[in-house]
């Protein structure tokens, strides 16, 4: 059973990395046909400039959301090598914890926010505001669940991931 959980969670990884090529694919196209309306051209567009924001924005919150594993997030991780596990699993739940509440208190406003963000759209594309940053509320979902999981295992006293030389777990 675990095998196959584990199994589909890397399918699913592998789809997430999938996504985040096409957009950085759009990217980089809307990007060179920007330069060359601009400057081969001489007849600048705006919409290649609002796309590129757009995906930008996009492929780094879903990035951050479903392909970035825990051992490859940015962190200051001096102190949190120098302790032992006992230690390391306090502070991944105290850090855990204060991320949980945190995200889970901004989550009503942020969505509030985002849905009256409907009645905007961007200037070259007009797509809808509260489609364009949709990404984020995906984004403060996934963080609450890649968290409440590192939380429960760490409450369960399950060992570190060694992917990083069993660093990984630390906030």
């Amino acid at each position: 059973m675990e095998r196959s959980i584990h199994q589909a969670g890397a399918w699913l990884r592998r789809r997430a990395e999938n996504v985040g090529v096409v957009l950085i694919a759009i990217m980089f196209v809307a990007f060179i046909v920007q330069i060359v309306f601009r400057y081969a051209l001489d007849f600048p567009i705006g919409w290649t400039s609002e796309l590129t924001v757009l995906t930008w924005l996009w492929v780094v919150l879903w990035g951050a959301a479903f392909v970035l594993k825990e051992n490859e997030e940015i962190r200051v991780d001096l102190l949190y090598g120098a302790v032992g596990t006992r230690t390391r699993r306090a502070m991944t739940l105290i850090g855990g914890l204060a991320i949980i509440v945190l995200y889970a208190a901004s989550l009503p406003k942020t969505l509030d926010y985002v849905t009256f963000m409907k009645v905007e759209k961007t200037a070259y594309l007009k797509l809808r505001f509260d489609w364009a940053y949709s990404i984020y509320l995906v984004f403060v979902v996934a963080v609450l669940v890649r968290y409440a999981w590192l939380v429960w295992r760490a409450l369960r006293g399950a060992p570190e991931s060694t992917d990083d030389g069993g660093r990984s777990g630390g906030l």
